[in-house]
């Protein structure tokens, strides 16, 4: 199957997954389940289906979740990508960060901290909170 029927696949998947009347459908299917077991004598038959049939459709919507929040995650990222770069004064340095090693991530986000600090001293002082630091502090992380 390729990426794009499997995304498809996935996304129709999800959407009906989430649905109320797919909840009340596997709700209705655990109550008949239930109320089958004093016609199976509650036997060790009885309660494998069960468990085998929920661990099989658990273990396949991880994927189907997994594959429709990595799509919606990257359409996310494009979107604020775009903003970004979009806007006059932003940093297109900031563009793709989900793509930056773990240690310089953490330091954007110490200096982000840092900004954000600022701007509450601020906000507290009864000044504006409002600025575009230039680009050149961004190295002083």
């Amino acid at each position: 199957m390729n990426d794009f029927r499997f995304s498809r696949l996935a996304r129709r998947v999800a959407n009906l997954s989430g649905r109320p009347a797919t909840f009340l459908a596997a709700s209705a299917a655990i109550l008949l389940w239930a109320l089958s077991g004093p016609f199976f004598g509650f036997s060790d038959t009885w309660q494998l289906i069960v468990n085998t049939s929920t661990t099989v459709i658990t273990f396949l919507m991880v994927f189907i979740i997994q594959s429709t929040q990595n799509r919606d995650t990257t359409a996310l990222q494009i979107k604020l990508d775009e903003l970004i770069r979009a806007t006059q004064g932003a940093h297109n340095a900031l563009l793709s960060l989900e793509h930056l090693e773990d240690e310089e991530l953490e330091s954007y986000v110490k200096h982000y901290a840092r900004l954000a600090e600022a701007a509450r001293r601020k906000l507290r002082a009864g000044e504006l909170d409002t600025d575009s630091p230039d680009v050149k502090d961004l190295g002083k992380r």
